[in-house]
């Protein structure tokens, strides 16, 4: 047993990834992000599915389709893979906590 907020640095530089779980099917990582988001130039663009929920903070994701999305506390999505997506921003003064599934 442990709990998703144990191990949080107080300052972060980079964003921090830590794999919580991983099979042949499924990969659970919980990332720590204050400040980062994707670079300029490109797009994720993955070839798993990828189910994402944000525990802590505020975050902005955009499709390379669709609109900027603000994402609060709780707010949760699932990104097909192959779905062109970046990060726009995350919070500065409270650090973002995701819970991301990424499965076939």
């Amino acid at each position: 047993m442990d709990n998703i907020f144990n191990f949080i640095p107080d300052n972060i530089t980079e964003e921090i990834t830590t794999l919580l779980h991983t099979s042949d099917k499924i990969r659970i990582e919980r990332i720590v992000s204050q400040g980062q988001s994707s670079p300029a130039e490109g797009w994720y663009d993955q070839d798993e599915n990828e189910w994402v929920i944000l525990l802590e903070g505020i975050a902005g994701i955009t499709f390379d389709d669709a609109p900027e999305m603000l994402l609060n506390k709780g707010d949760y999505l699932f990104i097909p893979a192959n779905k062109k997506h970046k990060v726009t921003f995350t919070s500065r003064k409270r650090k973002c906590v995701w819970l991301a599934i990424f499965f076939q």
